[in-house]
């Protein structure tokens, strides 16, 4: 059985202490400005990926990734030193796709408000098809009210709410006429 909550400590602590070892101890010129975004433990407490970014192109990136694996194993002994874990779990580092993400995102929402100023420029000073309110209201040409001033009901009676039930000889209610 495991424990999540154990693991997400774990995880939570081994975020916090990767990001201050690479701050501090970590002299590598390739490294360059790393973020520590999450980490994940496995539910065994054996395997942990790090998920980062780094601000800057693809080749900073790459530069940045080859000195995260270079430094995994002091990375690694950090972590089990700071965390006193019985098995230091190994490390896993994970380019974060969030930022890419969100990339994404802002690019699909410029789209949608250009296709809205677009609409909106198009529409300007145009009239509606037919009339601008096609409701009709009383005192107009064609509106009819029925005799209990409802407007637009159906007339006759039948079993509906307020009706009795009491169906008259005219009325056709089970399919047979009545005699």
């Amino acid at each position: 059985m495991t424990d999540n909550a154990r693991a997400r400590k774990l995880a939570d602590r081994i975020q916090v202490v990767v990001a201050e070892t690479l701050d501090r101890r970590i002299k590598d010129p390739r490294l360059g400005f790393v973020t520590i975004t999450d980490a994940r433990v496995t539910g065994d407490l054996r395997e942990a990926t790090v998920f980062y970014t780094v601000y800057g192109d693809d080749e900073e990136r790459a530069a940045s990734a080859a000195a995260l694996e270079s430094a995994k194993g002091v990375l690694r002994s950090e972590v089990g030193r700071q965390t006193g874990v019985r098995f230091t779990p190994t490390l896993a580092f994970v380019p974060d796709a969030l930022p890419d993400n969100a990339r994404t995102i802002e690019d699909l929402l410029d789209k949608a408000r250009a296709k809205d100023a677009e609409v909106r420029e198009v529409s300007t000073g145009k009239t509606y098809a037919g009339e601008a309110d096609p409701y009709r209201k009383p005192g107009e040409e064609g509106y009819e009210e029925d005799a209990e001033g409802e407007a637009g009901s159906e007339t006759g009676s039948g079993s509906g709410a307020g009706g009795g039930g009491v169906a008259s000889a005219g009325d056709d209610t089970d399919g047979a006429a009545a005699k």
